[in-house]
């Protein structure tokens, strides 16, 4: 057996930079992976889907020529190979740069192999023991594939395996109208396919407040996308060299048929092989690992990070999990994650970004409340830009002029969040900003006008 200072479980986005914390104040540490370094975001998430989202705005735009003083011979087509191909180069350089960094980390060493519990101080991994009085989990999640009718009968794409298509999809069905759905579904119709977005709920991303939701519909359906929500019945069989795919139940509903089905209704933790139940260690019903405010877990020398510990399922926030507890075990710091503010986006175009509640959330805490909205359309820069779709909105308490959330859906809002975010994380009043001279022309410069446009608002529109 093999002891080392600490043990880490994973080298997802959380996993080497607490190694390099941990080598920097003088311990042995053993990093775990049993597939590739970098985790979701650098091989199956953010890395590959931005980059082909960019790839998709670029062709849509080219499309656009005549409205930006243009032409373009021919039409504009997809070469699906090069597209694949330059997000792969993205991928295995982000890859490569975290396994450079890993090895460049003094008493730092990568075993390769699938780590489980012999007990709450024990990893068997690759045929050898190691121990850890330290043992940092950090093993990520993967999509989920229900139990849907025939499900078992047809083949499924999920996102990991999306994003290493080089083929076009004559037809794409997406399963899920949600975050990473809606993504794939609005890339996938610029690249030239016809895309369905099937939902079972009633609306489009129904975490978001009804304008948002009817407003994501309104820019996916004027681009040709299909949406069928309140899809009660999902179902799926074979049909030549295509998939049926069922939505409705009714008796004379007509399913779709589609060449490639996309399933993308949530994540599930990858907890389920760690051999956890030789540890004692708690997890909720849906299997992600329950911690405290420190990220700890029930039993003592074990911490849970990342998107396996139920707290957050980004990138942003499994880094600030690394540094939650990198700031409390070596930095004497009180920190923990109910410091930490929600803010995220959807990167769709125009992106969704959101910091704080919404107003659904809002309106449930019972306080007085502001409220101000903005439409893109009499955004500055949004009109040069030619891409006026949405609009922004900002909601605060009434009595201590604070930011309780904002949405901003329309070009550049994943930047401009970051305005409210940081008012929100100084805890500042709207006020702050009355003297502000931001730059002309931004998006970002509107926020201070939409702050100080607030009115009182009880729900209403």
């Amino acid at each position: 057996m093999r002891s080392f200072d600490a043990i880490i479980i994973g080298a997802g986005q959380a996993g080497p930079a607490l190694a390099g914390r941990l080598s920097e104040a003088g311990q042995s540490v053993a990093i775990v992976e049993r597939h590739h370094v970098g985790g979701t975001c650098v091989n199956t998430g953010c890395r590959p889907t931005k980059t082909l989202v960019a790839s998709a705005y670029a062709m849509h735009t080219a499309r656009r020529g005549a409205e930006y003083g243009f032409t373009v011979a021919g039409p504009i087509a997809a070469d699906m190979k090069a597209v694949a191909a330059r997000a792969d180069k993205i991928i295995r350089e982000g890859r490569a740069g975290n396994e450079n960094w890993l090895f460049g980390m003094a008493n730092v060493e990568l075993v390769r192999g699938h780590a489980r519990f012999e007990a709450s101080n024990i990893v068997a991994v690759a045929g050898e023991r190691l121990t850890a009085p330290r043992i940092f989990i950090n093993v990520g999640g993967r999509a989920v594939v229900p139990d849907m009718p025939g499900i078992g009968d047809v083949p499924i794409l999920t996102n990991t395996d999306i994003v290493a298509l080089d083929t076009l999809p004559r037809h794409l069905v997406v399963i899920g109208g949600s975050y990473i759905g809606l993504e794939f579904a609005q890339m996938y119709r610029r690249f030239g396919a016809a895309v369905t977005v099937v939902e079972r709920m009633g609306r489009l991303i129904a975490r978001e407040d009804e304008d948002v939701s009817h407003a994501m519909r309104e820019i996916l359906e004027a681009e040709g996308i299909s949406v069928r929500t309140d899809a009660d019945c999902i179902g799926f069989a074979p049909k030549g060299d295509d998939i049926e795919v069922r939505v409705d139940c009714a008796y004379d509903a007509q399913p779709v048929l589609a060449s490639h089905v996309l399933m993308a209704v949530g994540r599930r933790p990858n907890t389920d092989d760690l051999g956890l139940n030789a540890t004692g260690i708690a997890l909720d019903a849906r299997g992600y690992i329950t911690v405290d405010d420190q990220l700890q877990t029930n039993v003592p020398g074990v911490w849970a990070l990342g998107d396996c510990n139920g707290r957050g399922a980004f990138t942003h926030t499994a880094y600030n999990d690394f540094e939650i507890v990198a700031a409390n075990l070596l930095d004497r710091e009180e920190r923990g994650v109910s410091q930490r503010l929600p803010g995220y986006a959807l990167y769709t175009d125009p992106p969704l970004a959101r910091a704080g509640m919404t107003d659904a959330q809002a309106l449930a805490t019972g306080r007085p409340l502001l409220r101000a909205t903005r439409p893109m359309s009499r955004v500055g820069r949004a009109v040069e830009k030619g891409e006026t779709q949405g609009f922004m909105k900002v909601v605060a308490d009434a009595e201590t002029r604070r930011i309780l959330g904002a949405a901003i859906l329309g070009t550049g809002g994943d930047e401009a969040i970051h305005g409210i975010l940081d008012m929100m994380n100084a805890d500042q009043p709207v006020e702050q900003l009355r003297w502000a001279v931001p730059i002309h022309p931004t998006v970002s410069e509107l926020i201070p006008t939409v702050l100080l446009d607030l009115q009182p608002w009880k729900g209403n529109a």
